[in-house]
């Protein structure tokens, strides 16, 4: 029997293009496309959804209940772009045994954590 695999998520936000424009400008994903409805962004095999909803206020209440992760090459340069849009961070670029860590906060108050992981760390996953 085939696994499920976790292939997206939906974000959903009361502007939902401020946020798209956000993800798009600081992350840089492989497609920025719009699919029924949906703004679509693609980073590797993933792909995150943003959408609006009625239920959801401006500010995510308790952003620490699910944090985006995602695994960059140049945690640095991703930090001065995000910097660049005028990011607020949970918590700066921390070096953690050779990886580095950040965690930014988006326009909707979202905790979203760039990892730029050492070779030695990827080996011993």
């Amino acid at each position: 029997m085939k696994r499920p695999v976790l292939g997206s998520l939906l974000l959903a936000s009361t502007d939902p293009e401020r946020l798209r424009a956000w993800y798009a400008d600081t992350l840089d994903p492989e497609e920025n496309t719009d699919v029924n409805g949906y703004r679509v962004l693609k980073f590797g095999d993933f792909y995150l959804f943003i959408d609006t909803r009625a239920d959801v206020s401006d500010k995510n209440p308790e952003p620490g209940r699910t944090i985006l992760n995602f695994d960059v090459p140049d945690a640095r340069g991703v930090a001065a772009r995000m910097e660049s849009a005028g990011v607020s961070w949970l918590a700066e670029i921390e070096d953690r045994d050779g990886s580095l860590f950040a965690t930014a906060i988006d326009p909707d108050g979202n905790y979203v954590q760039i990892i730029q992981l050492s070779e030695a760390h990827r080996q011993a996953m």
